[in-house]
């Protein structure tokens, strides 16, 4: 007896074959019954039609949070199994989670990375809502806090682990020791200074990404990055620091925040951050 034959698809990104003929809602009604958005090649689809070879199909439950596997298989066929491995295995420490590392935090779990440790002593106030990733009603919240809940709703399957502290040089070997790679996010040039050394004395062998040189508005490519020494990769002008008249403004330091998420990404995957 010949087998009916079958045509290739995708649903949720993962191979499985279909007789021919199967429609899109058939389909539906056999993988998720009562889904409200049917994703057809990268397209809302609300009407019926005859599947073919080749076509892509997500069925989503609005509300519906995906399961581990299959969020992490979505994922994984935007950034190719390979690099996504990588990342999903991967520590990243960012100390500061304001303008620069709320967003930089942001990034990396959008990317969907294994860990992130994060540390700032500060709370979410009214001024901070120029630039950085919190919202109005988490005005008092510790940031670290803030940043978690907000993260669990971008990917809760990244573990986050906060610490609502102020760093020194004692602490910052214990909170980052599990690292991959180190971020600075911070402000002020005295924070900056004391987390680079007490990172770098404590770890010789991993690398840091910092920032500075990023006040105003001034033209985006003027934010570059650069690798310095064996360990530290520098994101910045190097120049425009904040002061009266020059202020820390969303679009520059969202450039800047990229800049570093970014070379954070080629370190994970050995390779070169510079000119990231």
């Amino acid at each position: 007896m010949s087998q009916s034959p079958t045509i290739a698809i995708k649903i949720s990104e993962r191979p499985a074959t279909v007789p021919k003929g199967t429609t899109l809602h058939a389909l539906r009604a056999e993988h998720k019954p009562g889904a409200d958005v049917v994703v057809l090649n990268g397209a809302p689809m609300p009407e019926d039609c005859i599947l073919q070879e080749g076509d892509e199909v997500v069925f989503i439950r609005r509300g519906e949070i995906p399961g581990r596997e299959e969020l992490e298989a979505l994922m994984a066929s935007r950034h190719t199994p390979g690099v996504h491995a990588v990342i999903k295995r991967a520590v990243v420490g960012i100390a500061g989670v304001g303008g620069l590392g709320s967003a930089i935090a942001i990034a990396l779990a959008r990317i969907g990375i294994g860990k992130l440790i994060v540390a700032d002593f500060d709370v979410v106030e009214p001024s901070n809502l120029n630039r950085q990733q919190y919202f109005i009603d988490q005005l008092g919240q510790p940031k670290v806090a803030a940043l978690l809940e907000n993260l669990s709703r971008i990917n809760p399957y990244v573990e986050v682990e906060t610490h609502h502290v102020r760093l020194d040089r004692e602490n910052i070997p214990k909170i980052f020791g599990a690292v991959d790679v180190m971020v600075e996010a911070f402000d002020r040039a005295d924070q900056k200074a004391l987390l680079v050394e007490a990172f770098c004395r404590a770890f010789p062998a991993k690398s840091i990404v910092v920032a500075t040189g990023l006040a105003g508005h001034m033209p985006s490519n003027t934010i570059t990055t650069r690798k310095v020494g064996k360990q530290m990769v520098v994101v910045g002008d190097l120049v425009t620091a904040a002061q009266p008249g020059t202020g820390l403004m969303a679009p520059r330091v969202g450039v800047a925040a990229h800049h570093q998420a970014n070379a954070v990404l080629r370190l994970l995957l050995g390779e070169d951050p510079e000119g990231c």
